[in-house]
């Protein structure tokens, strides 16, 4: 039987919550070792209620399903710079939110920043135990709307309750709406430029902010541009032209792509597709800003 997927996208929520999708899947009759989602890095924050059980994943397919893989029912992570690997359980339901980086104080209470370094933070631990009665709310739930409505209460507290923590400083907010504006196509000497700021003062607090360089910044929205166009040619039964997309996204040629792809994905562009086919048939992929 043939695996079901239902991917269903939450209207707009409060506090730089960039999407929220909610998803079910049911992969019925399956034997042997579960199979691995590779959950690739974006320009985003991620926050994960899942609802039929723990998240388990990993820095490496080994990691992920060894004894140190890192399992938690409310998942935060931060900027990174390679694919997680995530086991697949048979039965799955859960909300998956992108957050804006520079929201995080705001939602979370922390800098993007305090969220790297690990795969992914145990959300309690960075939420309270408000995170975790949410969970239990959304579990108890037995449509998609209430889910959406009491996660909307719930990041309506957090905004109350983090209001008063002090917001980023503006030249880092304005350096990202400028990459953000291009793309990730700009140079750091122009986002130098446009903020006032030295490229190395501007890359110390760009990072100590999000967790990331400028550069690094830069390069997950260019990919994830490029990653857009493609699922989107993939999804409309269009054969991806890659050579295109590379020069429509910024790259300097096809082989500049296709690396970030290696380095995002662990793959080729066309064996990610491969990969992902399924998914990208079923709306998985209509998550983000891209």
């Amino acid at each position: 039987m043939a695996p079901k997927q239902e991917f269903v996208r939450a209207g707009p929520l409060p506090g730089g919550v960039v999407s929220a999708v909610g998803y079910r899947a049911v992969r019925p009759g399956r034997e042997g070792t579960r199979p691995l989602h590779r959950g690739l890095p974006s320009p985003y924050l991620t926050l994960i209620f899942s609802l039929d059980g723990p998240v388990v994943s990993g820095f490496t397919p080994d990691q992920a399903t060894g004894s140190d893989a890192i399992s938690t029912d409310v998942v935060v992570g931060g900027l990174h710079q390679s694919p997680a690997y995530v086991v697949q359980p048979d039965d799955e339901t859960g909300i998956q939110l992108a957050l804006h980086p520079l929201a995080a104080r705001a939602l979370l209470g922390v800098p993007a920043a305090e969220l790297t370094g690990q795969l992914v933070t145990h959300g309690p631990d960075v939420l309270g135990r408000g995170a975790a009665d949410l969970r239990c709310r959304l579990t108890e739930a037995t449509d998609w709307d209430t889910r959406f409505a009491a996660l909307a209460d719930y990041l309506e507290k957090q905004l109350a309750t983090h209001g008063d923590r002090p917001r980023p400083r503006p030249e880092v907010a304005e350096a990202w709406t400028w990459l953000a504006r291009h793309r990730g196509a700009g140079t750091l000497r122009g986002l130098a430029a446009h903020v006032a700021l030295s490229e190395r003062r501007l890359s110390t607090l760009f990072r100590a902010e999000t967790g990331a360089t400028p550069k690094q910044a830069a390069r997950l929205m260019r990919f994830e541009h490029a990653k857009a166009g493609i699922v989107r040619a993939t999804a409309a039964g269009d054969g991806p032209d890659l050579a295109r997309t590379a020069a429509a996204c910024g790259y300097y040629d096809h082989s500049h792509l296709v690396r970030d792809f290696h380095q995002y994905t662990d793959l080729s562009p066309t064996a990610w597709l491969a990969e992902e086919c399924r998914n990208i048939q079923a709306g998985g992929h209509r998550n983000g800003g891209g």
